[in-house]
């Protein structure tokens, strides 16, 4: 029963952080440049990452420790035979999201910017591997 709520909490949590993502790569950035350019866009987009930054960092920190909680759950024991397909893409899960997780700890508590990827393209198809990942996983 734990378990089944910390799924839906890191569920929850990851719809909050990807769907933020989603809106700020398709909306916002667009409506800054093209619906409101210049000053009034930004002050609009300003508006709103105001409350943004209250919540969705966080929101991140809950998917990446639910994970972690999860993780040795549903990663199993090793087989003699080595690792099997869903170990694998689940490693590969783990080191998208801790990566994502760290850069957002980085972000958000030491005010450490990102060096080479500033915008939130690459973490928005980081979060879409992830899913297509989560969902491969149980098929391979």
């Amino acid at each position: 029963m734990l378990f089944a709520i910390i799924h839906l909490i890191h569920l929850l949590a990851a719809f909050v952080y990807g769907g933020f993502l989603f809106t700020d790569i398709l909306f916002l950035q667009k409506m800054q440049k093209i619906t409101l350019p210049g000053e009034e866009g930004a002050k609009c987009r300003e508006a709103i990452m105001v409350h943004v930054r209250k919540v969705v960092p966080y929101a991140l920190f809950v998917v990446v420790g639910t994970g972690i909680y999860m993780f040795p759950h549903v990663f199993g024991k090793v087989g003699p035979e080595g690792l099997n397909h869903l170990q694998i893409i689940l490693l590969i899960k783990a080191f998208l999201g801790l990566w994502l997780g760290l850069r957002g700890f980085m972000q958000k508590v030491f005010k450490i910017n990102p060096w080479v990827f500033k915008s939130h393209y690459f973490p928005f198809t980081l979060v879409v591997i992830i899913i297509i990942l989560s969902q491969l996983m149980w098929v391979l």
